[in-house]
């Protein structure tokens, strides 16, 4: 009898083990997952949206999500699962277009720059892609939020430049150049910009011109610099070499996306979960 519930005891504490640490896609499994086609002219776009079935009863908080120069990739994808995880309904754009992805850093940086160089075309599909989750029937279109990563970073400043109705934007590790410096008057939206402290790629003069944009449009904004983070702290397919000026960073990566959290407590007047990613 006693060998018997040793061995219970044994099956069931295996069990409970294998419950604490399931992986994440066992942990976000009511997370229910659509690709969407969708139109810019000519141009085919896919994009890729997540919601939690369990979470989201009606209509919730919607954030778009703007991929970094490689395209939308399962890294995108992974973050709106994460978002999605958090009660909120998640979309990840596409800028190049159905299949078009960069296969290495020269091409990413040639199609990252075309869109640069043309920000009213970024702007379209910028605001195209908006527009896909704005019109989900789960989305609360009064509360809806962007967030974007390095080339999205920048993507989700000029969003807001184009003056689309949003509540808010994250820019984690974006270019901070201002072009264009009349836009900010367009910006109805807050601002929190993720940055590290530690940016090659970010000139201080860019910060301050960025700065002297908000602040002269008089737009509500915050940013939190984060100490030894270079470049694409949140991803960890970049590495952990800060000489060559991208690099992960798990501590930035964590604080960045708590401070995310609370910046979407504040704008959507909900609570949620603080959790690291």
């Amino acid at each position: 009898m006693q060998r018997t519930v040793s061995r219970f005891l044994l099956v069931a504490s295996t069990l409970v083990l294998a419950c604490i640490f399931l992986p994440s896609n066992e942990v976000l499994a009511e997370i229910q997952t659509e690709t969407v086609v969708y139109q810019d002219g000519d141009i085919t776009l896919e994009g890729f949206a997540a919601w939690d079935s369990e979470k989201v009863n009606g209509k919730a908080p919607g954030v778009l999500v703007v991929h970094q120069w490689m395209g939308l990739t399962d890294y995108e994808k992974g973050r709106c699962k994460q978002l999605a995880d958090l009660g909120l309904v998640a979309f990840a754009l596409d800028i190049y277009g159905q299949g078009v992805r960069p296969a290495n850093p020269g091409e990413a940086g040639a199609m990252a720059g075309k869109f640069k160089q043309d920000r009213d075309l970024y702007r379209r599909r910028l605001n195209l892609g908006l527009a896909q989750l704005v019109d989900r029937d789960n989305v609360d279109a009064n509360r809806v939020a962007s967030i974007g990563y390095c080339f999205g970073g920048t993507g989700v400043l000029e969003l807001a430049r184009s003056g689309a109705d949003l509540a808010g934007v994250v820019s984690f590790h974006g270019g901070l150049d201002s072009p264009s410096p009349e836009d900010g008057k367009s910006i109805t939206a807050k601002i929190l910009v993720c940055h590290g402290a530690d940016d090659p790629f970010v000139p201080s003069a860019d910060i301050e011109a960025f700065i002297a944009e908000l602040n002269s449009a008089n737009v509500n904004w915050q940013m939190d610099s984060y100490s030894g983070a270079v470049h694409s702290f949140t991803q960890p397919m970049a590495g952990n070499d800060n000489s060559k000026g991208a690099a992960y960073n798990q501590q930035a990566d964590h604080r960045s996306w708590l401070a995310m959290q609370l910046f979407f407590q504040e704008l959507f007047d909900m609570k949620m979960p603080l959790v690291q990613p």
